[in-house]
């Protein structure tokens, strides 16, 4: 048992990687948008494509791992990651960077669905398996809420490209840590690969992303239209192929299952009402506020710190209490914390976003890993793959759809708000516009961006609580237990009377003789029988 734990802390290392690369960049963005002269299109679309990718291959690399064996797919990804990190931090323009980060996503879908399948195999037991989710919860969350922490600290020291370096060394250790520790986990009848499903499923998923992104930053004009129906009509053929083949990448059927679909969707909300505000909360802290960017990172230390211990506290809780109390309560307070950094300005003091901040990972530490249990009980182990995919493609496409629709209200509420002075259309454009203006004008300048920064963060926040808040609420409805059956009436037509008691599934015989004669109170007539059946028609006869 003590190498099913220490593979577990092979495949922490494998979330914590996925975790931190998707948040790190967030406080290099200012430096990538000066040296590469970045759009503010491509700011988003720098900081968004990694989810995109790596959410429109999830379901495909789940079904995959089912096939060929989710240690193989978890080592060949870790290779893939490396090399991918490589291109993002040596990328001389931002066409290539979104490519390679573009690459990240796709290598990333291999590890997230491949560890959660993985511990579904280590740990078949419940009560082992509760506590292991956790751990691996608190890993992801961790992951992303230290990647800021961590970029700030090597921003403080190298060039922009070093968030991406980071990751050679954390992929290192995973390959021969799998390698050593790892068992194969495969379902042993995975039926033929499904090409058009994977078309499908990433076409239909990009499409749609896409048009909500461009529709709310640039207004829903006729081409977002086309892509957002396009997407939406490869999602419907998707579904209604998975419907129809014999071995579909995802079994579509299990969103029968309310408690499953509730988690799912639950995820999706919240996390995409999180997403788009940490993601502009670096920026805050940096631009708003002056920190410097190890300052910022240490700024949002206490949301890592929240999310890594009630992670671990929410796999023993959920021994002692039920998932649908823990998920709720966790949503709860995401929701609230949220509805506190609505409260933001340019003057805020930081104990009021550090605690914010402390209280929105003890949220996210308790609901991600309900969520997580949830999902990994509904399933047999050969499709754990399958349904950890589901997982993680609502968590991964909360994290774009937050950073694509948060992130665009973020920038109109901000355009909106600087219409009168003219200057620019993103608070980076708008500070190096002030530093070319007189001193007076440019720090008025200064101050309304600042100011119209803030007050765009705050209107996401308040849009993220409420996202939260519903989710929390649907939750506790949807996860609520069915009521027990009531005891039938002694001497009823449809029961038994309290002395003919039949043990379940081991006295057929004697349920059928209930059925044809009055209850009886004898408790020696309900016996199993082990007369044979010829001997006991002659006895009747006589």
């Amino acid at each position: 048992m003590t190498r099913a734990w220490l593979a577990l802390g092979v495949l922490a290392v494998a979330v914590l990687l996925i975790g931190v690369d998707g948040t790190v960049l967030a406080l290099a963005m200012p430096f990538i948008a000066t040296d590469l002269k970045t759009a503010a299109t491509q700011v988003l679309w720098i900081g968004d494509i990694y989810s995109f990718v790596l959410a429109g291959l999830l379901v495909t690399m789940g079904g995959l791992g089912d096939r060929i064996g989710h240690k193989k797919l978890l080592l060949a990804g870790a290779t893939a990651f490396a090399a991918a990190s490589v291109a993002a931090a040596y990328a001389p323009n931002a066409a290539l960077l979104i490519g390679a980060r573009a690459l990240l996503g796709a290598a990333g879908a291999t590890l997230a669905p491949s560890t959660l399948a993985l511990i579904r195999s280590l740990f078949p037991q419940s009560r082992e398996r509760s506590v292991a989710v956790g751990i691996w919860a608190s890993a992801f969350s961790a992951g992303a809420i230290l990647g800021p922490m961590l970029g700030g600290l090597l921003l403080e020291h190298f060039w922009w490209g070093s968030v991406f370096l980071i990751n050679l060394p954390v992929a290192a250790v995973l390959f021969v840590g799998g390698v050593a520790l790892l068992p194969e986990q495969r379902n042993p009848l995975p039926g033929p690969w499904d090409p058009p499903s994977v078309g499908l499923s990433l076409l239909g998923m990009l499409g749609v992303v896409y048009a909500v992104q461009d529709g709310v930053a640039n207004g829903f004009h006729i081409d977002a239209l086309i892509l957002g129906v396009g997407g939406a009509a490869a999602l419907a053929l998707f579904v209604r192929r998975q419907l129809s083949v014999a071995t579909p990448l995802i079994e579509v059927r299990l969103f029968g299952n309310h408690r499953f679909s509730a988690v799912v969707v639950a995820n999706l909300l919240a996390v995409l009402g999180l997403s788009g505000v940490v993601y502009f909360l670096s920026q805050f802290f940096q631009l708003v506020m002056g920190y410097s960017p190890l300052q910022a990172g240490l700024a949002e230390l206490p949301a890592a710190v929240g999310a890594t211990a009630f992670g671990v506290l929410a796999g023993v809780a959920m021994r002692h209490s039920s998932q649908r109390a823990i998920l709720t309560i966790g949503l709860a307070l995401v929701g609230s914390a949220m509805a506190s950094l609505s409260l933001i300005g340019p003057h805020t003091e930081y104990p009021h976003v550090g605690v914010s901040l402390f209280v929105l990972g003890i949220g996210l530490g308790l609901a991600y890993t309900a969520a997580s249990d949830v999902i990994l009980a509904s399933v047999p182990p050969e499709r754990a793959g399958a349904a950890a995919a589901v997982s993680e493609t609502g968590y991964e496409l909360g994290t774009a759809l937050g950073i694509a629709t948060l992130g665009s209200i973020v920038t109109g509420v901000f355009r909106a708000l600087m219409v009168s002075s003219g200057t620019a259309d993103s608070l980076p454009d708008a500070i190096e516009a002030a530093k070319r203006l007189p001193d007076q004008r440019g720090l008025e300048v200064l101050a309304v961006a600042k100011s119209a920064f803030s007050s765009a963060l705050a209107v996401a926040a308040g849009i993220g609580s409420v996202l939260v808040l519903a989710s929390a609420a649907a939750i506790w409805v949807l996860l609520k237990p069915a009521p027990a059956p009531p005891e039938p009436r002694a001497g009823s037509r449809t029961g038994r009377a309290p002395g003919n008691r039949c043990r379940p599934r081991k006295d057929e015989l004697c349920r059928s003789r209930n059925r044809l004669t009055r209850p009886t109170p004898n408790i020696a007539a309900c016996q199993v029988s082990t007369t044979p059946p010829s001997a006991r028609a002659t006895s009747n006869a006589r």
